[in-house]
């Protein structure tokens, strides 16, 4: 199959499919002789356990860990286990970041009644004066743009 209906079947942008082939997750297929890509079963079949990984919130380097677990079936699972059981960690520490970001907006939402003028809004006048209290990990990072921590 070509990409496009690759990327129908699994319902995955083709662009994905090219970022996944870049980052070593799903293998090059070969070419026909004008020059397509030509996937078959087990490309649909590797797209669909990255895809469940990343609804997982696995990272690539997770993934690519699993990846290669499957591909050699002889090996050991417990390197599987010590994955799943190191993305629980990240997750518990997301969770006690979200609460503490949870309280602070609390905190935050507070300072308004919303009655009067944007001039007397308590929450922006807290953004302008204060500075964000760092999240529980203490690094003073916010939740965008991380991916477990690193």
């Amino acid at each position: 199959m070509k990409i496009g209906d690759l990327a129908a079947a699994s319902d995955t942008p083709v662009e994905t499919i090219r970022y996944y082939e870049r980052a070593g997750l799903l293998p090059a297929p070969p070419r026909t002789a004008s020059n397509y890509r030509h996937y078959d079963e087990s490309h649909a079949a590797r797209l669909r356990f990255i895809r469940h990984c990343r609804a997982l919130d696995l990272s690539l380097d997770e993934i690519r860990t699993l990846l290669e677990l499957r591909d050699h079936p002889q090996a050991s699972c417990a390197e599987a286990n010590a994955v799943i059981d190191e993305h629980l960690g990240h997750v518990a520490q997301r969770i006690r970041e979200l609460k503490l970001l949870q309280a602070q907006l609390r905190e935050l939402r507070s300072a308004c009644n919303g009655d009067g003028p944007g001039r007397d809004c308590g929450i922006l006048g807290r953004l302008e004066q204060e500075t964000p209290a760092p999240l529980a990990s203490g690094h003073g990072t916010t939740h965008l743009g991380r991916t477990h921590g690193r």
